[in-house]
């Protein structure tokens, strides 16, 4: 999206080298860090975490651009650390979706109408057909071949997209690319499309307790060289 919407300014060449930076570096300072500083108190390494986030969106900000990617891809790169790592994991997560996750999803939701919705509840129908069915098509054989036995819980659970499809909804309002009838409808079909196959995958398809027994299990050490 920023590739195609924005134009740069002095400021983007800073925020890709700090975001590629970030995305090299945190993964091989954060076991140094963790290790000396943590365990304590005031929780430094969820503070390093959050330092290198606020980083990328001031750098963002300040070109014009959108701190969404690197910082999703900065999470991949540290999933391993986490992986070895639960009780941190833990920490971060009570803090991102107990106080992050709460207040961006409210200043999506703010911008919604109903009323638009309510007026084109056929275009939110093909909205959320035209969402899901290639979601389920392409998902389902990967699915069934990875784990035949619960291809379908998997299969609608991976077809969600609940927060990139609302950080793009928003940004396309933001930069005036879409108008807020047309943010209400796909905003609604994002949400719908998450709560929707959730509920069906947990009603009709959930696996039998221990089922996935030891897949949640940390990573030893030597397992991840």
């Amino acid at each position: 999206m920023s590739a195609i919407f924005i134009t740069p300014n002095i400021w983007f060449p800073a925020f890709l080298a700090g975001s590629v930076a970030l995305i090299v570096l945190l993964p091989r300072i954060a076991p140094w860090f963790f290790g000396h500083y943590g365990d304590r108190v005031i929780e430094p390494e969820i503070k390093l975490v959050f330092v290198c986030l606020f980083a990328l969106m001031v750098l963002a900000d300040a070109s014009k651009g959108h701190a969404v990617l690197p910082a999703f891809i900065l999470g991949l790169v540290m999933s391993r650390h986490y992986a070895q790592h639960r009780q941190e994991q833990e920490r971060l997560r009570v803090v991102a979706f107990a106080f992050l996750t709460p207040f961006f999803f409210l200043k999506g939701g703010m911008n919604v109408s109903l009323a638009a919705v309510v007026a084109n509840l056929g275009l939110l129908g093909v909205l959320f057909a035209a969402k899901m069915i290639p979601k389920l098509a392409l998902v389902f054989p990967l699915a069934r071949r990875a784990d035949p036995k619960h291809a379908k819980f998997i299969t609608l659970l991976m077809s969600t997209g609940l927060t990139f499809g609302t950080i793009s909804s928003l940004y396309g309002l933001n930069a005036g690319i879409i108008d807020r009838t047309q943010f209400s409808l796909l905003v609604t079909v994002v949400v719908l499309s998450a709560v929707i196959p959730t509920a069906i995958a947990q009603w009709r398809y959930a696996p039998i307790r221990g089922d996935f027994e030891g897949l949640s299990r940390p990573i030893p050490a030597e397992e991840s060289v």
